[in-house]
């Protein structure tokens, strides 16, 4: 490809045929992958956004991207307004037979179509394929709809190889020669992502807590763009802080070092993005529609798991000791955050530096709440849950090895901003409570293993004063 290369959309695909023929393997797939979003719901059908042709599919190795959308049964949580299906990123690669090494990336045999007679597999398997989205990123590439966009300043070399994170996670990783890294997101929304926006932004603050994007990856439809991946600088040999405090707990070592350290690199994040970006002053009424959010998330958090139902009254009291603060006249400061800090969105360099990644926030949240002002106690709170999946994934329980975790992290915050946490307990409480609610829900629709883990925070959180 050239620089800034620009290609015609090609014809084969763009036939109606081919959803059809794909729609039968697609329904036995995607709900099998972690990061299809609607579980424990039937697919009903699929409707195609956008077909890109990467690789001609005709060619020994074809390379699709596809933008899909899936159509399923409302879930209680949906309400009962119309929802037009979730929109998926799919990179479908086109064989025609696999190789043993791709045997895990098999979708399937098409039958009929313009791929009849093909294989189809998870392009990101093979490093062909993967190779071509960092080309397309190297050269600044426009595709039909697609287009790829790069920091000019950040070399790209081209002989990179590329290898699948094949860990669990909510999107899809590929690592280019332990230098880059691509995050590609799975499920798809208009708009602005925050997974771009606040790395670009805080890269322009200067802060070094947080890779600079290398590149990213978009989509324009119509007259919306869509974000559907971020390039950025690897960090190799880093440790995430979920592997890390497992590994430590499974020693027996102390880890209230690297919690108050991880405190001090999330209020350097915390205070870089309120530099950057408009703060708010959250009074009476703003904190109502807050407690409210709050209060909804319970009740259908509670009508979907009934296990979380005897704990229903415990947990307002949380949200309710809010309300009341605000009634009286207190106010607190929202500003952009995280979204969904945990130990998992925290990686630790070789030389001890702590960095954050991973700047989606919850994706199961509409993005103009993902992307509003928030009080950072939202963050601290997930951090503070974190701590508490980790002490109960361990057995036997390290009694008080959570307290202390959870005690350091927030010593380390306040050292930077000179605001302790702690000093905002029901805030703070109403917060975890949130967070234990959706920890609780999502619990039982993707891993019901975990389920007693927020159920045991829940327990606690209701009972408190």
């Amino acid at each position: 490809m050239s620089e800034a290369a620009t290609h015609p959309a090609t014809a084969p695909v763009a036939r109606p045929e081919l959803l059809a023929s794909l729609d039968p393997l697609l329904r036995e797939w995607l709900p099998r992958q972690r990061w299809f979003a609607g579980k424990g719901r039937p697919v009903t059908g699929f409707s195609l956004v956008a077909v890109v042709e990467l690789l001609p599919p005709t060619a020994p190795l074809g390379l699709l991207h596809l933008l899909v959308r899936a159509h399923q049964p409302l879930s209680p949580t949906q309400g009962a307004l119309p929802h037009p299906g979730d929109c998926y990123q799919l990179l479908i690669g086109v064989r025609e037979a696999l190789p043993p090494r791709l045997a895990p990336a098999l979708i399937g045999h098409v039958e009929e179509g313009p791929l009849a007679g093909r294989t189809v597999y998870e392009a990101l398997y093979d490093p062909r394929p993967a190779g071509v989205l960092l080309e397309a990123l190297r050269t600044q590439a426009r595709i039909s709809e697609l287009r790829f966009e790069r920091d000019r300043h950040q070399e790209i070399r081209e002989d990179l190889v590329p290898r699948l994170v094949t860990a669990e996670q909510s999107n899809s990783s590929i690592v280019y020669g332990d230098t880059f890294i691509l995050k590609l997101l799975r499920r798809i929304v208009p708009g602005i992502n925050p997974d771009l926006e606040l790395p670009l932004t805080l890269s322009k603050e200067g802060c070094a807590r947080v890779p600079a994007p290398t590149a990213w990856m978009l989509a324009d439809l119509g007259e919306e763009t869509h974000v559907l991946g971020v390039l950025q600088p690897f960090i190799k040999g880093a440790a995430d802080g979920w592997e890390l405090a497992l590994r430590e707990l499974a020693k027996g070592e102390d880890f209230s070092a690297e919690a108050r350290a991880l405190g001090r690199a999330t209020a350097e994040v915390h205070m870089a993005l309120a530099r950057a970006l408009p703060t708010v002053t959250l009074g009476h009424a703003q904190m109502e529609l807050l407690v409210d959010g709050m209060s909804e998330r319970l009740e259908a958090a509670a009508q979907a798991v009934p296990a979380l139902r005897p704990y229903a009254p415990g947990l307002r009291t949380a949200f309710g000791a809010l309300a009341d603060l605000a009634a009286e006249g207190h106010t607190w400061t929202a500003q952009r955050i995280h979204g969904d800090l945990h130990l998992g969105q925290c990686l630790r360099s070789p030389t001890g530096q702590w960095t954050l990644i991973d700047f989606e926030g919850e994706p199961s949240k509409p993005l103009a709440e993902r992307r509003m002002p928030h009080p950072t106690a939202r963050d601290i709170a997930g951090m503070l849950r974190s701590f508490d999946y980790a002490a109960h994934s361990h057995h036997p329980l390290v009694p008080g090895w959570a307290d202390t975790c959870r005690s350091a992290y927030c010593t380390g915050y306040a050292e930077v901003t000179g605001l302790d946490p702690r000093t905002d307990p029901v805030l703070l409480r109403a917060c975890e409570t949130d967070k234990a609610i959706y920890e609780v829900l999502y619990e039982a629709r993707h891993r019901p293993d975990w389920l007693p883990v927020p159920l045991a925070a829940v327990r606690r959180l209701a009972a408190s004063p």
